[in-house]
């Protein structure tokens, strides 16, 4: 008899309305190709819990910010780490799944990084600006996101949030990839739109950026998203590191790159099932 096929628990959202995105879409494609390869249910977030136990492994994709369901997600983790049940990206990235306080790490070990903060007695620390970002620290999707004056940022300091300066940045950038291999990168030209995508050739050294960070992360397996900014000076900063469950635009891409990026992720994900 041939070899059972992984059975595979598929975690998204897919009546997520995200702006300027369609989350089910790209599920829709992405399950439709996998299921050549494995057995494959999917769910909403807030049923994995009742579920996972029938099945091999768990791929969290497209299952929207965390802040919409903490519960669920908190005893979607301590049950996986409790049972030993294999999630994919694992559960040990340092990155947006973890929160964002590794944008305070990064800061204060001089990473290339948009500087960050979280304690009124630091905003010293922080270049001058007119403007600053106060953003949750388990945002996401600019979900509680907001832009304050100078002279009224510590007001919003209240320990739950992060604080950066406003960058008027030439575009933004996201780098994709599928372990640590890097796979493609977008740009969005017109900063204002943040989700109008096109295909970025990007240089040698923007590579570099990027795989510092997928470096530092140090997830064996699993899909990941470097998001920057193109500062006025040229270089680029780190917007987030998204390691959760990062959109990945795949609409943006011509049939031969999203073909490419299916293959990346189904020998991807063998490998982390036969490790598993």
């Amino acid at each position: 008899m041939p070899p059972a096929r992984p059975r595979v628990l598929y975690v998204t959202d897919l009546a997520y309305p995200a702006r300027g995105r369609r989350y089910g879409d790209e599920d829709v494609f992405l399950t439709s190709r996998l299921r050549e390869h494995l057995d494959l249910a999917l769910c909403h977030p807030r049923d994995a819990v009742a579920l996972m136990d029938g099945f091999d492994a768990v791929v969290v994709r497209n299952s929207g910010p965390v802040l919409a369901y903490r519960d669920a997600y908190d005893a979607f983790r301590e049950r996986a780490t409790a049972t030993g049940t294999p999630v994919y990206n694992p559960l040990t990235g340092r990155g947006d799944m973890a929160g964002k306080r590794y944008l305070l790490d990064l800061t204060a070990a001089d990473r290339p990084v948009i500087p960050t903060v979280d304690r009124p007695e630091d905003l010293h620390r922080l270049p001058a600006a007119e403007r600053y970002v106060v953003k949750p620290r388990l945002g996401a999707d600019s979900m509680g996101l907001r832009v304050v004056p100078a002279g009224e940022v510590r007001d919003h300091v209240d320990g739950d949030v992060l604080v950066q300066p406003h960058i008027d940045f030439v575009y933004e950038v996201s780098f994709y990839f599928v372990d640590h291999d890097f796979q493609y990168a977008l740009h969005a030209p017109r900063p204002e739109r943040r989700w109008e995508l096109e295909p970025y050739e990007p240089s040698g050294d923007d590579l570099d950026f990027a795989r510092g960070f997928i470096d530092w992360n140090t997830l064996d397996h699993g899909i990941q998203r470097v998001d920057a900014c193109r500062a006025p000076d040229g270089g680029l900063l780190l917007v987030e590191l998204e390691d959760l469950n990062p959109y990945l635009s795949l609409d943006a891409l011509d049939d031969t790159g999203r073909e490419a990026f299916v293959s990346a992720m189904t020998a991807s994900l063998r490998r982390f099932l036969h490790a598993a």
